[in-house]
C-alpha cells in the first residue's frame, strides 16, 4: 500500500499543506495592539510589514483592524473597514500567499473576501450567525477561535469547569455548526 495522502485546507484559490506547521504572519493594523504596540497602524508600514513576513517565510498574512486585547474597546464597522480593506487589497495583489482577515464582523469579513482574502479568522469563533454566513457563501479557509465574553471583559472572571476540556469542546461543537451550514 502508499504512502497516506496529504492532508490539505482549501482556502479559496490556495490549497495549503496540513503535514507540518504553517507559519501565520500577523498585521495587527490598529493603535493599541498588545503584540506590536501600532507599529502598523499607517497602511503603507503595514503593507511593507507583510511583504517583510512573507518573505522570512511566513504562509499565510493575517491582518486585523480591530484589538482584541483584553480591555479593548470595540472599534466601529466603517473604522475597521478603512483600516483593514486597503491592507488587504494590497497584500492579496502583491503576494502568492492567501491573506486572511482577523475580524469578528461580517461586513468587514464580507468586503475583504470581494477584495480576495483567502481567510477568515474569528477571534469570536463564529458566535454570529452573519459570519457564519458569510463563511457558508464563500470558499475561505476558516480559523475557529475561542473567548469568553468579548476582549473588553474576556478576562473578567473567566470560569471553566476544565480549561482544556472546556475549549476543545467548544471548539469542536463550533466546527460542526460550520460544516453543519456548509462551510
Amino acid at each position: 500500500t502508499g504512502a497516506p495522502a496529504s492532508r490539505v485546507w482549501r482556502c479559496g484559490s490556495y490549497e495549503l499543506p496540513l503535514g507540518s506547521p504553517l507559519v501565520m504572519g500577523i498585521v495587527n493594523v490598529t493603535p493599541d495592539s498588545f503584540s506590536d504596540g501600532g507599529q502598523w497602524l499607517d497602511p503603507l508600514a503595514a503593507v511593507e510589514h507583510g511583504r517583510v513576513l512573507a518573505s522570512a517565510g511566513a504562509r499565510i498574512i493575517d491582518v486585523g483592524g480591530e484589538s482584541t486585547r483584553p480591555g479593548s474597546e470595540e472599534v466601529t464597522v466603517a473604522e475597521e473597514l478603512a483600516r483593514v480593506v486597503p491592507v488587504v487589497s494590497a497584500l492579496v495583489h502583491g503576494l502568492d500567499i492567501p491573506v486572511s482577515v482577523d475580524t469578528r464582523h461580517a461586513e468587514v469579513a464580507a468586503a475583504c473576501l470581494r477584495d480576495g482574502a483567502s481567510i477568515l479568522n474569528d477571534v469570536s469563533g463564529f458566535r454570529d450567525p452573519a459570519m457564519v454566513s458569510v463563511a457558508a457563501a464563500s470558499d475561505a479557509g476558516v480559523v475557529v477561535m475561542h473567548m469568553l465574553g468579548e476582549p473588553k471583559t474576556m478576562q473578567t472572571e473567566p470560569e471553566y469547569d476544565s480549561v482544556v476540556a472546556d475549549v476543545r469542546g467548544y471548539l469542536a461543537r463550533q466546527a460542526a455548526m460550520l460544516e453543519g451550514a456548509g462551510v
